[in-house]
């Protein structure tokens, strides 16, 4: 968390990266897969976002020179894939394909939240995520393509919904919702 103050200073950034952190490693469990290490590619997959600014082709690339020496290869290919259309680094590893999903995903769950009584995660259901989900008008800024993701790690979006939601819950308090 200290390489992320360091360099992030948008509290709402900060919160996003938790998320992705948290549906990365529920995801993980659920695949049987290393939670550390996806949970880590989460939490740092915009480690570069401030320092980008406009030149989002850098996006994952000035990550790199952070994390270099500090975190494994892979945790930085993942980064750099879950902008693959700007890299030109192309997922292909079940982290990176997940990484793309969960990022994805988490605004689609945030959005869920915001729109409920409460403006907690408490009350999003997995109902509600497939009903949003099927509603472009509904958080346009969120890529379905992307989510869609999860299907080419085997997991289906109804799971997927079923496990991120799960996931987001359990730092629900420490973003916020």
């Amino acid at each position: 968390m200290n390489l992320v103050r360091d360099n992030i200073s948008e509290k709402t950034t900060i919160y996003h990266m938790i998320a992705v952190e948290a549906i990365m490693r529920s995801l993980a469990r659920f695949l049987l897969e290393d939670e550390l290490l996806w949970g880590l590619a989460g939490l740092l997959h915009d480690i570069d976002y401030e320092q980008v600014g406009e030149s989002w082709q850098n996006h994952g690339i000035l990550a790199e020179g952070i994390l270099r020496q500090r975190v494994p290869e892979e945790i930085i290919r993942a980064i750099k894939a879950h902008n693959f259309e700007r890299t030109g680094v192309n997922p292909a590893s079940q982290m990176e394909k997940a990484l793309i999903a969960c990022d994805a995903i988490s605004g689609l769950l945030v959005a869920c939240a915001l729109v409920m009584p409460s403006r907690r995660l408490a009350e999003v259901r997995v109902e509600t995520v497939k009903k949003k989900f099927k509603q472009k008008d509904f958080a346009k800024g969120v890529d379905r393509e992307r989510i869609l993701f999860c299907e080419q790690i085997g997991v289906p979006k109804e799971v997927f919904f079923a496990v991120s939601l799960k996931g987001l819950k359990e730092c629900a308090e420490e973003i916020c919702l």
